[in-house]
C-alpha cells in the first residue's frame, strides 16, 4: 500500500512574525488529527525555515530519537548533554533524548536556514541521551537508529536515475527537492509517500533530487 501525502496538505505551524514557519506531516503541537499521529516509529516529519536570528528557545525532549537533516544554511544546536555544534547542509544530527534533555536550535548565520527534523518513537522508554553529528553522509550510506528499528538513507539521483525504494515491512519517503516518480506517481519537494508491505518498488528522477528513505522494522 503507497500512502501519498502532499507537500501542500501539511500543517503550517511556527511562528512567522518570529521568523519561524514550520510545516508538520503529522499531527503536531495544538494541530490535532487522530488518523495521522504516526507511521511506525514516526511521529514527526517537520520542514523548518529560520531567517537568520530566529529559532527555538531552550525546550525539553523525552522518549524521542530525533533526527535532522540540513538543506540550506547553518544549524546552531546546543544541549544539556554538552553537545554544541553547527550543523551543515549534508550532515545528519541525532539527539537520542531518552529519559530527559534540554536543546535550542537557532539560525545564528546570516543567511536563511532550511532543515527537515523527524521524530521517532524508541522501541524501549528511558536510558541516558546522547548526541552526535555525522558530516557529509554520502549518498546511499544509510545512517541507523537502531533504537528505533530504522535505517536512513539520503539519495540524490540525477535526471533519469532508478533508485530501489527498500523491500522492508515499512517506508517513509520525503522528497527534498527536484521532481521523481514512483510508479505512475508524481512527486515534488515537500510531498512524502507511507509505504506498507510493497517490494520491487523504483524511484525515478525526472530531475536532480535529493529524497530522505526510511527504512523501518514496524508499521
Amino acid at each position: 500500500m503507497m500512502d501519498v501525502r502532499r507537500s501542500g496538505e501539511r500543517y503550517r505551524g511556527g511562528d512567522p512574525e518570529a521568523g519561524i514557519d514550520s510545516h508538520h506531516a503529522f499531527s503536531f503541537g495544538t494541530f490535532y488529527d487522530p488518523d495521522n499521529l504516526r507511521f511506525g516509529p514516526v511521529l514527526a516529519c517537520n520542514e523548518e525555515r529560520l531567517a537568520p536570528g530566529a529559532g527555538f528557545g531552550e525546550h525539553p525532549h523525552s522518549h524521542t530519537e530525533i533526527v535532522t537533516w540540513v538543506v540550506d544554511g547553518e544549524l546552531t544546536h546546543r544541549d544539556s548533554t554538552g553537545g554544541a555544534t553547527v550543523v551543515r547542509a549534508g550532515d545528519v544530527q541525532h539527539l537520542s533524548s531518552a529519559g530527559g534533555v534540554r536543546h535550542e536550535e537557532r539560525n545564528e548565520g546570516g543567511d536563511p536556514l532550511v532543515f527537515v527534523q523527524m521524530w521517532l518513537a524508541p522501541l524501549e522508554p528511558g536510558g541516558e541521551p546522547s548526541y552526535e553529528t555525522v558530516r557529509g553522509i554520502v549518498d546511499a550510506t544509510p545512517y541507523a537508529v537502531p533504537a528505533a528499528g530504522a535505517l536512513l538513507s539520503v539519495r540524490r539521483p540525477s535526471p533519469g536515475e532508478r533508485v530501489a525504494v527498500p523491500d522492508a515491512p515499512g517506508v517513509y519517503l520525503h522528497v527534498v527537492r527536484g521532481e521523481v516518480r514512483l510508479g505512475d506517481t508524481e512527486l515534488v519537494p515537500g510531498d512524502s509517500v507511507r509505504i506498507t508491505g510493497e517490494r520491487g518498488l523504483d524511484l525515478v528522477a525526472d530531475t536532480a533530487a535529493e529524497v530522505l528513505l526510511w527504512e523501518l522494522e514496524t508499521v
